[in-house]
Order: structure tokens, then sequence, then C-alpha cells
């Protein structure tokens, strides 16, 4: 027999899956209500289902006893994306979960959900593209009226987890400090990382902005710069690397995984980026950091801490949440000069500006 949603605070599963194949910057935003259920349940089998770009921000995590990597494949209905989810929902088949917990809210995660066919289904109630429907429970956490991280609390608290500051507990290895060591060996304080990247075209600051600030923070305050980013980043950093010319940038994009990008934040003073993943990321292992917001919205997907704060555009279409535009009016509205006035005030306590 299903329990009501008032019973939801006293069941005791012993297999636990969450569903939480992307995006990189939402899959942190979640990641503390693996702490949270772990003090709860602290002799469940938790499992997580996670996109394989973002493995590595799980396997290795202190609370998890499982991560199931999900290959989508390309953008779209290809062979091997079928493939995979064939290979994914057979696994989930076989795993006898006693509950699964949707955080994704998707056609493709509720598909994951029926193929669990655990006897608790619990999901957001604005779930999208009918998911909610194959929940036996809904948990009202609005969308667009929580944050990201008050969104997954929220479901945690529905099991009987009581209000509680959220953890990330990130695994990074001793292997991945070195590595950040070695790559700032000498490089002068107050650090400052870069990072230029998003997927949306109206996440991405221009590198120009990003190079004002940086040669300020370089002729005064001494700064070393790194800038960090994908592959598919190089464009941008090259171009942030052009404008600063001569000052010196250690150039990371490329060469990061998620472990050790998140070692370069930590051992360095500041980090500066768009909307998007390693903003989180530096923001969960503690870095001290600074969001540039232009289409999105900081009240939802801000940096999340004491440590952190937001930047954001004045233009009337703010917080569009539009991925393209023709006209960017934000990102000529939010000037470097805005931004270098928050960076000032997160140096204010670091090494090097005191």
């Amino acid at each position: 027999m299903c329990p009501s949603a008032d019973q939801l605070a006293t069941i005791e599963p012993q297999r636990v899956c969450i569903i939480k194949p992307s995006s990189m910057g939402d899959v942190v935003h979640a990641m503390p209500i693996l702490s949270a259920l772990r003090a709860r349940w602290p002799s469940a089998h938790l499992c997580w289902v996670v996109n394989r770009p973002f493995k590595d921000l799980l396997e290795g995590h202190r609370d998890l006893d499982e991560v199931i990597v999900y290959d989508r494949g390309r953008k779209g209905v290809d062979p091997s994306g079928i493939a995979s989810m064939a290979s994914l929902l057979s696994r989930l088949r076989r795993g006898r979960y006693d509950l699964t917990i949707d955080l994704q809210g998707l056609f493709r995660s509720a598909m994951m959900v029926a193929a669990a066919g655990s006897p608790i289904r619990v999901g957001m109630a604005d779930a999208r593209e009918g998911a909610r429907w194959f929940y036996t429970h809904r948990v009202d956490a609005p969308r667009l009226g929580m944050h990201a991280v008050d969104r997954a609390l929220k479901v945690a608290r529905t099991f009987g987890v009581p209000a509680i500051e959220p953890t990330y507990n990130l695994p990074i290895g001793p292997d991945d400090h070195r590595w950040a060591a070695d790559r700032l060996a000498g490089l002068p304080r107050p650090r400052i990382v870069l990072n230029l990247g998003a997927q949306w075209q109206t996440k991405r600051w221009p590198p120009e902005h990003f190079a004002t600030v940086g040669r300020r923070a370089f002729e005064e305050l001494g700064a070393g710069l790194i800038a960090v980013g994908s592959t598919g980043d190089r464009p941008l950093v090259d171009a942030l690397k052009r404008e600063l010319d001569p000052i010196p940038v250690v150039d990371l994009s490329g060469q990061t995984t998620l472990p050790r990008l998140a070692a370069v934040c930590l051992a360095s003073d500041l980090v500066v980026s768009n909307d998007t993943g390693p903003l989180h990321l530096a923001v969960a292992v503690g870095a001290r950091a600074i969001g540039i917001y232009t289409c999105t919205d900081p009240g939802l997907t801000g940096p999340y801490g004491p440590l952190a704060i937001s930047v954001r555009t004045g233009v009337h279409c703010a917080a569009s949440f539009l991925k393209s535009c023709g006209r960017l009016d934000c990102m000529a509205e939010l000037r470097p000069a805005r931004v270098w006035t928050a960076v000032v005030c997160q140096l204010q306590d670091t090494h090097g500006t005191g």
C-alpha cells in the first residue's frame, strides 16, 4: 500500500534512486539532498543517475553507494542515444528500488522513474512534459519561485529531514589538489579565475568585459589571472588573451576535470563567472565567487552561500531566460565597472588586498 503524503516522513526505504542527469549547475544545486537523505537513512543504498560528463561530481561522494552513468548521445534521437536509454532502463528495472526521486522533471527522466518501478515515486508538482503523472507523490516547490538548492532540500524535508544548511561534499582527491598547486605555482595573489563560457548565447558576458576587469585586477592589485573553460570555450579564451596582451594569463581551458577545476577554484582567491556550471561548482567547494547575470535570475539559480554575490543587468528584459537574442542589450548595460566594484568588495578580506 502506497503511503499518504503525510506518511512519507516515516518511511524507511532500503534502496533509493535519485534521478538528476543534468546539467552541471543543476546537479551541483541538487547535491545537498545527498547528505540530508544519508542523515535520515544511514543504512540505505543511495544511487544517482547522471549524464556521463558530470559523473566526476558524484563518483567517490561519501554519501553515495552507486552512480549510474547515462550516455545520452548526441542531441536529439539517434541510435546510440536510443541504445543507451534502453540499457539504462533495463538496469533501473533490475535495481529493485523502494523509492525513486525525480529531480529533473522531464519526460526523459519520467521514463527512468517508470522503469525503476518503485512503489513510491516522488517528483516536483511543476514537472514538465507530463512527467508529474508518473509520480505517486508530488512536492510543491515551484521552479519559478524558489532557489534550486532550496527546492532539493524541500524534497528532503518531505521525508522527515529537518531544515538544514546545505552541504555538498564534492569528491576532490589529493591528486587534484596537487595538480592545481603545480599549475598555479608562482602565480601572484590575489588569484582570480575567469570563466567566460556558457551554453546560452545570452549568458556569455563579452570577453572584452572580462578583459577590462582582469586588466584592472592586474594593474591595481597585482593579481594573477587564470582562464578556465571547456575545449569549446577556446575562442572566448583566445579573445580574452588578445585583449589582455601582454598581461600574462594562466590558460587552463580544456585541461581540467571537474575535480581539478574545483581544486583550482579553492587554490584561488576569487572566481568571476557567467551563470554556468563552474560558478556553482566553485561555490559548492567554498570558493569566493561573483556570478554575472544577464538573462537568468540569481534568485532561482544564483550562487548560493555567504561567499558568493551576483551582479545582474538592469535592462527591462532581465531574467527573460531566452537562450538567444538579436539585441543583447544586457551585455552593453552590464558594464565592467559594476563587476569591478564587486571584485574589490569580495577581495577585501582575502590575501593580497587587505
